[in-house]
This record gives C-alpha cells, sequence and structure tokens, in this order.
C-alpha cells in the first residue's frame, strides 16, 4: 500500500470514506423507513429498513467505539497493529 506524504495510508482514508457513507446510508434509510411508512401503510418493509440501519451503525460503532483498553479497532490500523 502506497503512503503519502504524512505517514498516512490509502486504506485508512477509504476506511474513513466507507464508515462515513454508512452513516449517511443508515440516516436515508431511516427518513425512507418514515416516508414509506406513512405513504403506503407497509410496516413491514419500513421496519425492515430501521433493522438494516440499526446494523449498519452497529458495524460503525465496532469500527469506532473504544475497547476497555481505550483503543478503538480503527486506531489501531492507523498504528498498523493487530
Amino acid at each position: 500500500m502506497a503512503c503519502d506524504e504524512n505517514g498516512g495510508s490509502y486504506g485508512k482514508t477509504m476506511l474513513d470514506a466507507v464508515l462515513s457513507i454508512t452513516v449517511l446510508a443508515a440516516i436515508l434509510l431511516v427518513a425512507g423507513a418514515y416516508f414509506m411508512w406513512r405513504r403506503t401503510g407497509n410496516v413491514k418493509n419500513a421496519l425492515l429498513m430501521v433493522v438494516l440501519a440499526a446494523i449498519a451503525l452497529m458495524n460503525v460503532a465496532i469500527w469506532t467505539v473504544p475497547d476497555a483498553g481505550g483503543s478503538a479497532p480503527l486506531d489501531k490500523l492507523e498504528q498498523g497493529t493487530r
């Protein structure tokens, strides 16, 4: 993997972008579920969209929330350790 002038890696930048897009997608899923429920009354599909958004946000939390030791998987990726 190529590194830029600041020593960061391309993979870290891509992971930041993917996590940001995932959060935006979760927000749009919740908004879309609300509008679908209000428009069509289809509760099942709206609820499935909300569940999908919750799963996506939990995946983002797994990568960004620190553990008991104080380091998040995203921080470990930046440092190059496992």
